[in-house]
């Protein structure tokens, strides 16, 4: 069952922060409807932050390029999206799964949040539900996620216990 967006964190008043976004070739059509609105929504919460597209021939490569985007920009965030459709075999699970776990390894070691939103759908109507559409798009909660994650590590880097 597909659940409501993240709640839009309030407007910044001023913020400039980093975020890149990793985006696959591969079911463009799906992806590239998420980092439209992953970007529309960056633009609406936080006007001044800046953006960088990057764009990786598959899902696969995608943390690699993200781990590049780390190490040499040093964006406060990097966004990560994909459209994987499973299929007769396993390759996609395999595929997702490594993906999954480099992901979530790069944030952790980098320090960096590192937003997932590669996906692994069953069929191309599960795509257009959670890709093209207006009230619910991965690309939307995946700005929201990246923007209040930004957030809450600097409210932490400003507190003492």
């Amino acid at each position: 069952m597909l659940k409501p967006l993240l709640t839009r964190p309030r407007q910044a008043l001023r913020s400039t922060n980093r975020i890149a976004i990793v985006a696959s070739r591969y079911n463009g059509e799906f992806v590239e409807a998420m980092v439209a609105k992953a970007l529309a929504e960056i633009a609406l919460i936080e006007p001044d932050t800046k953006t960088e597209v990057i764009h990786a021939p598959g899902s696969f490569e995608i943390p690699f390029l993200a781990r590049q985007l780390i190490e040499r920009s040093k964006p406060d965030a990097v966004i990560c999206l994909g459209v994987i459709f499973e299929g007769a075999t396993g390759h996609a699970n395999l595929i997702a799964a490594s993906v999954s776990n480099a992901l979530c390894l790069l944030s952790v070691e980098a320090l960096t949040p590192v937003i997932h939103g590669v996906l692994l759908l069953g069929n191309q109507e599960q795509a257009r539900e959670r890709c093209l559409g207006e009230e619910l798009n991965r690309g939307t909660e995946a700005a929201r996620a990246a923007i209040e994650v930004i957030r809450s590590s600097r409210s932490i880097s400003n507190h003492s216990i």
